[in-house]
């Protein structure tokens, strides 16, 4: 008897931490404020103040227009699967842990919440993968670049004065 109690238990917890560390958490960043949505359809049994909302979709703007004010408005911008606490691939994890190290501002955009912004920044760099980061408004690469800008010296020159502006209004 106790045999089968303590393998139901074992399952049981072993489940609950499965299930825990398979949540799948989507949200943004704007100006380093954090942003978490969700991306579960609009339940007619819900009140209105608590379905989810799109910014994208009550905006004027085009999308195009998004990504270009995100793009200059932002020393660095990542677009990126996850969000930078809570990266969705290892590519956009190794990015954000890079530019975490220099000490810069790090604004982001999760591309899993919306197909049709994916589709806008892969048109505006002209470039198909994810990552994307944008450094002062250029387009500088995904992952792989950044990591060799890192081992060379390049990243660090480049981020030089964002951070050294950032260590100023702190």
């Amino acid at each position: 008897m106790a045999k089968p109690l303590s393998n139901l238990l074992s399952r049981g917890i072993t489940g609950l931490s499965a299930a825990r560390s398979n949540r799948n958490v989507a949200g943004s960043f704007y100006n380093n404020v954090q942003r978490y949505s969700t991306t579960v359809p609009k339940d007619p049994d819900t009140h209105e103040d608590f379905q989810p909302n799109n910014k994208f979709e009550s905006s004027d703007l085009s999308l195009k227009d998004i990504v270009e004010q995100d793009v200059k408005g932002n020393p660095v911008m990542i677009y990126m699967k996850g969000v930078p606490d809570v990266p969705q691939c290892g590519f956009s994890a190794l990015a954000v842990r890079i530019l975490k190290q220099y000490n810069t501002p790090l604004s982001a955009r999760n591309i899993l919440e919306n197909p049709e912004l994916k589709s806008a920044v892969k048109s505006f760099s002209n470039w198909p993968t994810f990552p994307q980061i944008f450094i002062k408004g250029e387009f500088v690469g995904g992952s792989d670049i950044i990591m060799d800008m890192h081992q060379n010296g390049e990243l660090k020159e480049m981020l030089q004065d964002t951070a050294a502006a950032n260590e100023k209004s702190n």
